[in-house]
């Protein structure tokens, strides 16, 4: 099936391009969403009558996006989820979770705009592309973690693993600390022990 390009499409073409496509992908996809028409004489025609208030209109949705992808590229956002000791997820996180992160810190993104490549299933940083504009891309980063505080140490640079390595050793030497304090408190009991079965000293000798 033929269409007309409205707009840039990655691996497609750019705006006014006649290309060939499958028709389920212009039905179900470029055609609702407003990025093509059927490549008829009276929709091409239409088009180029229209040339100029098209590419004025994507001059200005550009610029909108350029300015928003200013502010967002690089901004890192919190995701809480469960998960298991091993960093695994109980679920995943999608593209509506890393749209709504984006948007309760103030940032107007939508989760058709989140490109992730397979849904994030780990606890950790990751970095996710965001399609503002068909000419205009940001990333940001998603720290998902089990809680705010495993957010911020995971932010500082320490992996799922690192925090886990650590919690054990600390552990294991709280561990050792009692068993030395248990050990310190026998040793005290049996020199108190020793110190009232010591025989007395005989005065008579006196």
């Amino acid at each position: 099936m033929q269409v007309i390009l409205l707009e840039r499409v990655a691996k497609l073409g750019q705006m006014g391009d006649v290309v060939d496509v499958k028709p389920g992908f212009a039905r179900n996809f470029l055609l609702p969403q407003g990025k093509a028409l059927s490549a008829s004489q009276a929709n091409i025609a239409s088009f180029e009558s229209q040339k100029a208030q098209f590419e004025a209109r994507n001059l200005e949705t550009k610029k909108e996006a350029e300015a928003l992808a200013e502010k967002l590229d690089g901004q890192q956002f919190i995701v809480i989820r469960s998960a298991s000791d091993a960093g695994a997820l109980y679920g995943s996180v999608t593209p509506r979770d890393a749209a709504d992160a984006a948007t309760a810190d103030g940032f107007s993104v939508d989760k058709k705009q989140i490109a992730l490549i397979a849904p994030i299933k780990e606890l950790g940083v990751h970095s996710v592309a965001v399609i503002l504009h068909p000419e205009v891309e940001a990333s940001i980063q998603l720290n998902v973690a089990r809680s705010q505080e495993e957010a911020e140490l995971q932010a500082s640079g320490k992996s799922i693993q690192e925090l886990a390595a650590e919690e054990e050793a600390e552990a294991e030497f709280e561990i050792s600390e009692l068993f030395d304090d248990i050990g310190s408190a026998a040793s005290d009991d049996d020199d108190l022990v020793a110190d009232t079965e010591a025989p007395a000293e005989d005065d008579s000798a006196s």
